[in-house]
């Protein structure tokens, strides 16, 4: 349920980002609504009750309580233990997805070098691309609820064709504690080298190419599977939540407006409303809700990944690439700059701005103005007759042997 708006800021104009502060899919605000919510309402019933329904020696007592929270509170250290944890979710959450597995370097080279237009060779590319989407598919399952909620067991799988029954009952046989995802790799790696036998693959290096390319693409799965596995401590995302809790905790009453009339210093207006104290609790509060977000990417928030989506596209992609398209090229024919040795794609109208002249150096624009040399270089060498020339940056280089004894040339 990845939102994008990457087109939404293409150019930095005025408003740019402005205007994503009012979408609401992915938003803040959408994170943030209920417990921000519930610390207006917490808030104004204790504003209410010290206003109006305390006593007077209740009120005194509330009002020390409220100078000794306000005091302590900032000593709880919420901005780094908070930017400190932020900052391990997102780029956790980062390398996960460039760890996304994407069957498109293996469709290629099974493409090109899984050989046979014949029925035989047709089944020995798909396949073999089938296995690969099968890897990934059961590593989906282990990590992502979406995947899970769409394929419960293994029946789904069967029942989607990403195995066969008979394929399911070679996977049952095979006893193992662990998660089974690699026995398609297996069964992938096997095939591959009775391709090679068969002449299929024409060429040794040809499947040494294409069991790497399995192999990086068993990686990627397994590397999703350990990050699903070991998490970052749960004693440090317990400890910035508490800390996160504990400091607006404080203020809800550490920040309560005291009458004025007592004199407590920092307590001279008494405006109901505390403004930065709920702009503090949205900052604060939305920085926690986004590592809560990102922390897992594969579940069903609005920015978590398309697990669903990388599935049905991995599959239909990379089957239509080993099987349509083998060996299915279009005629060859002269390009339109066949006869052109300074090939300049068109622009549109839209586009003529864009069309600028290429970058030479920083030295380009320099020019070739001429500069005498100042005669107060005479005084400073006497002991030799400078002549006075015209230099140029574009002349010529000059060799040592060109320059007399009694000459030296100063190039100011």
């Amino acid at each position: 349920m990845t939102v994008t708006y990457s087109s939404k800021v293409a150019n930095a104009t005025f408003f740019s980002f402005h205007r994503l502060l009012l979408r609401w899919k992915g938003s803040i605000y959408k994170l943030l609504y209920r417990e921000f919510t519930l610390f207006v309402v917490l808030y104004t019933v204790l504003s209410v009750m010290y206003r109006l329904i305390l006593s007077n020696y209740q009120k005194r007592l509330f009002e020390k309580l409220s100078i000794y929270c306000d005091r302590y509170a900032e000593q709880i250290p919420v901005t780094f233990v908070l930017g400190f944890y932020v900052t391990l979710v997102v780029n956790r959450w980062w390398n996960q997805f460039v760890n996304l597995p994407w069957p498109d370097r293996l469709m290629f080279h099974i493409s090109s070098c899984v050989q046979g237009k014949d029925e035989y060779g047709r089944l020995l590319r798909r396949t073999l691309v089938r296995y690969v989407n099968l890897t990934s598919l059961l590593i989906f399952r282990s990590v992502s609820t979406a995947v899970c909620k769409r394929f419960p067991t293994m029946d789904h799988v069967v029942e989607a064709g990403f195995m066969t029954p008979e394929e399911r009952k070679v996977y049952d046989n095979i006893r193992s504690p662990h998660l089974k995802y690699w026995i398609p790799a297996v069964w992938f790696c096997n095939l591959a080298s009775k391709a090679r036998q068969e002449g299929r693959i024409q060429d040794s290096m040809d499947l040494q190419n294409i069991l790497n390319e399995m192999n990086r693409f068993r990686t990627w799965c397994a590397t999703l599977f350990g990050y699903d596995w070991v998490g970052i401590p749960l004693v440090y995302t317990q400890v910035v939540t508490l800390a996160v809790y504990t400091f607006f905790f404080a203020c809800l009453i550490g920040r309560q407006f005291l009458d004025p009339s007592r004199g407590y210093q920092g307590h001279d207006l008494d405006l109901y409303v505390p403004i930065f104290t709920l702009l503090q609790f949205f900052f604060y509060a939305g920085w926690l809700k986004v590592a809560e977000q990102l922390i897992n990417p594969f579940g069903e928030d609005d920015d978590d990944f398309e697990a669903n989506w990388i599935i049905d596209r991995n599959l239909q992609v990379s089957l239509l690439a080993v099987d349509e398209m083998h060996m299915n090229l279009p005629h060859m024919t002269k390009d339109m700059y066949w006869n052109d040795c300074d090939a300049r794609p068109p622009y549109t109208l839209a586009a003529a701005d864009y069309c600028i002249p290429s970058f030479l150096g920083s030295t380009t624009d320099m020019g070739s103005t001429d500069r005498i040399i100042p005669s107060a270089t005479e005084e400073l060498l006497p002991r030799f007759q400078v002549q006075h020339q015209f230099l140029s940056l574009s002349q010529p280089f000059v060799s040592v042997a060109q320059i007399s004894d009694n000459e030296m040339i100063l190039n100011v």
